[in-house]
């Protein structure tokens, strides 16, 4: 499947799949994820259903998709919780122009998901509003300072939820990352006990194998199995 790419802002965007779709994907991507987008989408065609979707770049991927500051976990970047200000775009510049120059239906079916921190920010972003037909959340960076109190007090909205995490992930010396295991099980607890359609898949290995093939499931389920 071949990209189309489409300035968006000051952004350009990568589009895969056709107009009249069905389900609109967006997926919140940095440089380090390019490369494989080819190998990601493929694997989402594999579903019998039509979408359209739409990789939208970050410039700053520790800054653009966390929702709050946070000092650095790793490495000596830390976090400027500049969601609120991504999620904006995404409502009010990449979704009407999708809608508008791609002819998408009205009422075409959003998912917004990605892998690790933009895993986290599609979480969040279902907290901030209904607009998301669901969540595909691959390594979803539920270890994020703050996230599981912040997540008692402000319900994620969606129905439709995927969560999954490499079985590796929680045995690591970091011991901010180390609760990552506990808290998207305390997670996936929590949405099925509001009624939520959310499922938690495990993948063998550590964060970083098979990021492309683990986010296209995430969004190959939120399309085949929210019925």
């Amino acid at each position: 499947m071949t990209a189309q790419t489409m300035q968006i802002g000051n952004r350009p965007c990568r589009i895969y799949g056709e107009a009249h779709a069905e389900y609109l994907l967006l997926q919140m991507t940095g440089e380090h994820e390019l490369q494989s987008m080819e190998s990601a989408v493929t694997a989402i065609a594999q579903s019998a259903h039509h979408f359209l979707f739409a990789a939208i770049p970050v410039e700053s991927w520790n800054d653009a998709l966390s929702p709050w500051e946070a000092p650095a976990v790793w490495g000596k970047q830390g976090f400027g919780g500049k969601a609120g200000k991504t999620l904006r775009f995404l409502t009010e510049q990449v979704i009407p122009s999708l809608k508008q120059q791609l002819n998408l239906p009205e009422n075409v079916k959003i998912i917004l998901g990605g892998y690790s921190l933009a895993g986290l920010f599609a979480l969040w972003a279902s907290t901030q509003t209904d607009l998301f037909y669901g969540v595909a959340a691959a390594s979803p960076s539920v270890w994020f300072p703050g996230w599981m109190e912040f997540g008692q007090r402000h319900p994620i909205q969606t129905q439709h939820i995927y969560l999954s995490l490499g079985d590796k992930e929680e045995h690591t010396k970091n011991a901010v990352m180390a609760v990552v295991g506990d808290n998207i099980r305390t997670l996936h607890s929590q949405l099925i006990a509001r009624g939520a359609d959310c499922t938690f898949e495990w993948n063998s290995g550590g964060h970083f194998k098979d990021a492309d093939l683990r986010t296209a499931r995430a969004f190959r389920w939120v399309m085949e199995e929210s019925r």
